[in-house]
């Protein structure tokens, strides 16, 4: 699959053609690499600033070779290339490539390197050849930079830490574009120029979606920057800089971009965390306090816990009580409200208790090889005429999303914005329903009338392979589909179905173990498996209340080994 195959071309846009490109060709990177500024030229231009289009205008004007090098580095990671290690036979010698690149300033020869820097692009034998005087033939690079770093403290160029070299390191400057550019194409920065290579290979094939001007992961250059200063604070939280200056920070973003803002509230909810792990409950509920993600509330409520404020722990429990905003925290809340209670020195409410869930107790003798107790259960539990398989939550997520592809990979504003993407980008948020209301709600109406079948199996044919947020295709086959349509009653797949969409994020998990069919009854079950000491999580639980609520069979086997006493 070429690279021309894997673009979502639109008609009306002439500027991007992206070259017909395979990894068998000597300049396929190269090719990618001009498909996408040429992308973002013709549809993102605004994003960029008048320095940066010079810079990409300039580009295409270059030799092949010097366009090849500089994209082969590009490509790399880091910023500093030996000479000697820019192999590559399509480009041949880099002495001439280079020199274009000097003129212009992208490239600078003979770079300026701190003693850590050096230490990377070293050899252990270089090293010692470099620092004779200084160290012993043998030991780890680690603890020579340590010993040589009180010694060395200055910058050097190359050529003056290693005299007796031949070889030459450069310096990229052109990395921080790069990195926008590829910002501004995928939407993120955790996908790179790899994508194009798997996709070429039909490791990764995608579905095409057709753009609208619309389609855009940021509208400003704003937008990039918060992105990007978002991006370096949750680096910094990573790498557990102190927390005061990140906060300020976070807080400062201010955006209308809801794609950026959901990324800003994500961040301030893992700061919170991060503060109640550090004991710093006060600081913890003042984060809390000032984002709306999900979850936010509840961890209020249990930090105002930890600080014995029971009235005002009280008061937003009995508020969120009655205005809860999903299953998982009425279940976090059904929790709390008795403790609290018992704090306050009130009567005590019943805890509700959850459906009672029908169960199956299995004493079985412990297998001798390696085994998984959910794999032991299937194997005792199949029968020629009641097979049961392995899903967990593969089975209902690929249904779903065999039914409802069209309306997943609709052209929605905002929720497709580059030819790599397995999912729309709104997809963890609730406007995924809201902006698909009605595509969504056809799909659904199918499972009355039957039509559904020929949906699934015709998407199961004509997609296969494609990246999907929800489809397994490995888990799932024509043995498998054929038992489950068969089986699956449609009232049933649809509130499986209604209760995915409610909490996509929280929902797409949690589903029982295995699944039996009995063919010809036309019947199955769901079986959620529990080994020795294992307890139901709580996503597990609120999946086998709602199965139990609405009449879908679904059983808990519990296994003891006949060894434990």
């Amino acid at each position: 699959m070429g690279s021309s195959d894997t673009f979502r071309t639109i008609a009306a846009d002439a500027a991007l053609q992206p070259s017909a490109a395979s990894v068998e060709a000597p300049y396929y990177y190269l090719h990618n690499f001009e498909t996408v500024v040429r992308w973002i030229l013709s549809r993102q231009r605004d994003l960029l600033l008048a320095t940066e289009i010079d810079i990409l205008d300039v580009f295409p004007t270059l030799p092949l070779q010097t366009r090849a090098l500089l994209v082969r580095m590009i490509m790399r990671k880091g910023i500093l290339f030996r000479a000697s290690k820019l192999n590559y036979d399509e480009i041949g010698p880099v002495g001439k490539a280079v020199l274009p690149l000097f003129e212009l300033g992208w490239l600078e020869p003979d770079s300026l390197l701190d003693l850590t820097q050096l230490f990377a692009l070293l050899t252990k034998e270089e090293l010692v050849v470099v620092f004779q005087e200084h160290l012993p033939i043998k030991g780890r690079k680690l603890d020579w930079l340590a010993a040589l770093t009180p010694l060395f403290p200055a910058t050097q160029r190359f050529s003056e830490w290693y005299g007796d070299s031949v070889d030459s390191v450069y310096t990229l400057f052109l990395m921080p574009l790069c990195d926008r550019l590829r910002l501004i194409f995928f939407g993120n920065l955790h996908q790179d120029w790899s994508e194009f290579i798997l996709a070429d290979l039909g490791v990764y094939r995608y579905e095409k979606v057709e753009f609208s001007e619309a389609s855009r992961a940021f509208r400003t250059r704003g937008d990039i920057a918060n992105y990007l200063q978002l991006h370096r604070c949750h680096e910094r939280l990573y790498v557990k800089e102190p927390v005061a200056g990140i906060i300020e920070e976070v807080i400062s973003i201010e955006t209308v971009n809801l794609w950026i803002e959901r990324r800003r509230a994500k961040l301030l909810f893992r700061i919170g965390q991060h503060c109640e792990r550090s004991d710093d409950l006060e600081l913890a509920l003042t984060i809390y306090s000032q984002t709306h993600y999900s979850g936010a509330r509840a961890r209020m409520i249990r930090v105002l816990e930890r600080l014995c404020r029971f009235d005002q722990a009280m008061s937003l429990c009995e508020t969120a009580i009655h205005c809860p905003e999903s299953e998982e925290e009425t279940q976090q809340l059904q929790r709390m409200f008795p403790r609290l209670q018992r704090h306050l020195g009130t009567r005590v409410a019943h805890r509700r208790i959850g459906n009672s869930h029908p169960r199956l107790d299995l004493v079985l003798p412990r297998p001798a090889d390696p085994f998984s107790v959910e794999g032991v259960v299937q194997v005792l539990l199949h029968q020629d005429k009641a097979p049961v398989h392995y899903v967990e939550n593969t089975l209902i997520n690929s249904l779903f999303g065999l039914l409802c592809w069209e309306a997943i990979f609709a052209p929605v504003p905002g929720a497709f914005f580059h030819p790599f993407q397995h999912g729309p980008a709104d997809l963890l948020s609730p406007e995924f329903y809201r902006a698909r209301a009605d595509l969504l709600d056809g799909l659904l109406t199918q499972l009355e009338t039957g039509e559904y079948l020929n949906t699934i199996r015709g998407n199961y044919q004509a997609k296969q392979g494609l990246q999907s947020p929800f489809v397994y295709w490995s888990a799932l086959d024509e043995i498998l589909l054929g038992q489950v349509l068969a089986c699956l009653p449609a009232a049933h797949l649809r509130k499986l179905f209604e209760r995915l969409l409610a909490n996509i994020d929280s929902n797409r998990s949690g589903l029982p173990d295995l699944v039996q069919f009995w063919p010809d009854e036309r019947r199955y079950r769901m079986i959620e498996v529990k080994g020795p000491g294992d307890r139901l999580q709580d996503n597990q639980v609120r999946w086998l209340d709602y199965c139990v609520k609405h009449d879908i069979p679904v059983t808990v086997c519990y296994v003891q080994w006949q060894d434990i006493k």
